[in-house]
């Protein structure tokens, strides 16, 4: 058997969204694949410091993370990509022209820092664990930022369409997210640093945010659970991953 390299989306894919813990059956697979020689990583678009909680947890060394941003290789993280200089610089002039609030993730941890409270102001505080640094003489010129925090209510988009410069994320309605979004690039530069084959890669994923790394290079299997929209990509279609999908596909091709 030729040796493989998997990635797995985590939310929805290796875990059960209702108890967010990892499947039992996804968990035995990932095991199994391991022992039998195959490359493991995980892929998503979890900060690093976020990641590893669940990747320490399950055995997991290798972590596409970020979005594609970052790359983790043997527990250590050897690469962590600033978002874009110029166009996120843009983004945040045109929203201190117009007074919209914003967060700036400077560095892999919880803190995020701002110079004024207007995203406090407009939005309140985040439901995840934030740490709020105040640095009124913050200079946006002046440093790489990792992922920003934009106040923008759902149904707002249109009346900034500065926003658009480059592409955003948004999981709740009162702000969104700028941040990577290239699964496929991290997995490319995984491969390349551990010098594997790009045409023995198996992604597996279940939402849209994943069509990104459903590259036609390589597998694609998507969760039975999947968007409609993810499933045009795939090149197998398992069982819910509630149902064992990870495990009954790592069986129907042999990989365990």
């Amino acid at each position: 058997m030729s040796k493989k390299y998997f990635f797995f989306d985590i939310d929805g894919t290796l875990t059960d969204i209702a108890t967010g813990k990892i499947v039992p059956s996804a968990k035995e697979a990932l095991d199994k694949l391991q022992e039998n020689g195959h490359f493991v990583a995980i892929a998503t678009g979890r900060a690093h410091y976020k990641a590893v909680h669940f990747t320490d947890a399950i055995g997991i060394n290798d972590l596409v993370c970020s979005g594609g941003g970052g790359i983790v290789v043997d527990g250590k993280l050897i690469y962590n990509e600033p978002l874009n200089h110029k166009q996120i610089t843009s983004i945040l002039r045109h929203a201190d022209e117009e007074g919209v609030g914003y967060l700036l993730m400077l560095d892999d941890s919880e803190r995020v820092y701002m110079k004024d409270y207007r995203f406090l102001e407009q939005v309140g505080l985040r439901k995840e664990l934030t740490t709020y640094i105040y640095e009124p003489t913050l200079d946006i010129n002046q440093i790489d930022i990792l992922k920003v925090y934009l106040a923008i209510p759902k149904g707002d988009d249109d009346k900034y369409p500065w926003m658009k410069e480059m592409p955003y994320l948004r999981f709740v309605g009162n702000y969104v997210m700028y941040q990577y979004d290239a699964k496929k690039d991290g997995i490319l530069r995984m491969i390349d640093t551990i010098h594997g084959k790009m045409e023995d890669v198996v992604v597996f994923g279940d939402d849209v945010n994943d069509i990104v790394m459903f590259d036609p290079r390589w597998f694609s299997i998507a969760m039975g659970n999947a968007s409609e929209e993810l499933k045009k990509h795939a090149n197998y279609i398992t069982d819910t991953n509630i149902n064992d999908g990870i495990w009954k596909a790592c069986k129907e091709f042999k990989w365990i």
